[in-house]
């Protein structure tokens, strides 16, 4: 029996569509008890709060399958002070029957099967998180479109006899549509088919662009976000999907929780005589797994901090890059975990790399998001290393150049190189891990 139903007095499965939803009031400690005392069928979705109000009590406990729009259900019923779990919709789809199904059944599906206490629930994350991750995917699809006007450019002049270089770059789409004029005499319908490629190609550069410059201003202003730029491999892309996926770090106790739910555990299968072991990739966050995987590779590609020295001397010894990508990406998030749940020293002075780094941020602001900031790139830059300092909210500085700016060290240390954490020690308690921070001299 679900140990959370003993203070709970019913169970509500909740079916919920766009426009309507489908309630089965459940009263019972186990799915084979449970008694169904009311269903109300299809009630428009706009009737929910004073349906709650009206129908159910602060005790009774709503469950509902992941969809659409699921959160915002859960935030609805939470303004009217009643609980609500959201469930994995995976498990839930494969204990729906072929032959006979509708909104009744399905509501006391999801109901029963959260009483047999098997069906994994889903975080819901708080409205922040949930924008950071609407930006985030607003410009992956931006990315992507950019992607395919590039790929649908390239084809149409393939397709006329027109080959451009093969790294050329065709936004500034200025300078592309003058290659192309000169490239060979094109009729009116033929240019005409051209401007509106060109046009598609510059206005999803420009949506890019524009989202990309909102991240940038949000890693900035956020000093979580910020802290976590210390790390090798991680600028503002990265930092920022971190935040919007992960959400509330404290909901992983432990580092292998956080490295499970980014998926860059190997997968395993031991069933009585048989034995299988695979890579990673099938479960997991895959947008965080692959921007932690495309770090560890600039990082071994161009690093020479301790966790690139580390991945390269497995790489030596298993002879797979991937093998060693992936284990730098699983040491990576395990230094995100203890650098977000605050078990790291204080940085103390900033090195020329996390300079650069700054510098490449503010870059991606762009010079009219700076304008209307009402700000330079130099007390943005000096609002940030004093953020990264503190991890405050910095206050806002004049924007008079800085008397001095901190300067480069000759022998800078390597930025956040908790790389080299030994996974097989445990760094549970914080002095353990302010103890090993000062044994390898980090800041």
């Amino acid at each position: 029996m679900n140990e959370e139903t003993k203070v709970v007095e019913r169970v509500i499965g909740f079916d919920a569509h766009p426009d309507s939803f489908t309630a089965a009031v459940l009263h019972g400690p186990s799915p084979a008890t449970a008694v169904l005392e009311k269903t109300f069928n299809k009630v428009p979705m706009a009737q929910l709060p004073s349906w709650a109000k009206k129908h159910t009590t602060v005790r009774d406990l709503f469950v509902l399958e992941a969809s659409g729009n699921s959160f915002q259900v859960v935030r609805t019923l939470a303004a009217c002070q009643r609980q609500a779990k959201v469930l994995e919709s995976c498990q839930l789809g494969q204990l729906k029957e072929a032959h006979a199904n509708n909104d009744k059944l399905s509501a006391v599906r999801i109901g029963k099967a959260y009483l047999a206490g098997t069906a994994k629930e889903v975080w819901v994350p708080d409205a922040k998180t949930q924008e950071w991750r609407d930006w985030f995917h607003a410009h992956r699809k931006a990315t992507k479109r950019l992607t395919q006007m590039r790929a649908r450019l390239r084809s149409y002049l393939s397709d006329n006899g027109v080959r451009l270089k093969r790294h050329s770059r065709l936004v500034p789409t200025e300078a592309v549509e003058g290659q192309i004029r000169k490239a060979r005499q094109w009729s009116p319908r033929q240019w005409q088919v051209i401007e509106i490629l060109l046009l598609e190609l510059r206005h999803a550069d420009q949506q890019r662009q524009h989202w990309r410059s909102l991240i940038a201003q949000e890693v900035l202003a956020d000093p979580g976000l910020l802290t976590l730029v210390r790390l090798c491999g991680v600028r503002e892309m990265v930092a920022f999907a971190l935040g919007a996926f992960i959400g509330d770090i404290k909901r992983f106790d432990h580092p292998k929780k956080l490295v499970k739910y980014v998926g860059l555990n190997p997968a395993f299968d031991d069933s009585g005589a048989s034995k299988w072991s695979g890579g990673i990739g099938g479960h997991g966050n895959k947008h965080l797994r692959c921007l932690l995987v495309e770090g560890a590779q600039a990082i071994l590609r161009c690093s020479q901090t301790p966790l690139a020295r580390w991945g390269k001397k497995l790489l030596r010894s298993k002879g797979s890059v991937n093998l060693a990508v992936a284990a730098m990406a699983r040491k990576l998030t395990v230094a995100v975990w203890y650098l977000m749940m605050d078990r790291w020293t204080p940085l103390e002075e900033i090195d020329e790399r996390l300079c650069v780094k700054v510098g490449k941020i503010i870059g991606q602001v762009g010079p009219q998001a700076l304008t209307q900031l009402g700000k330079t790139r130099q007390t943005l830059r000096a609002e940030a290393y004093q953020s990264l300092k503190t991890g405050k909210v910095s206050a806002p500085l004049s924007n008079n150049k800085p008397d001095s700016e901190p300067k480069a060290q000759k022998n800078p240390l390597p930025e956040a190189t908790i790389y080299v954490l030994d996974l097989h020690k445990k760094f549970t308690p914080k002095a353990k891990a302010n103890t090993l921070a000062a044994e390898y001299g980090l800041r």
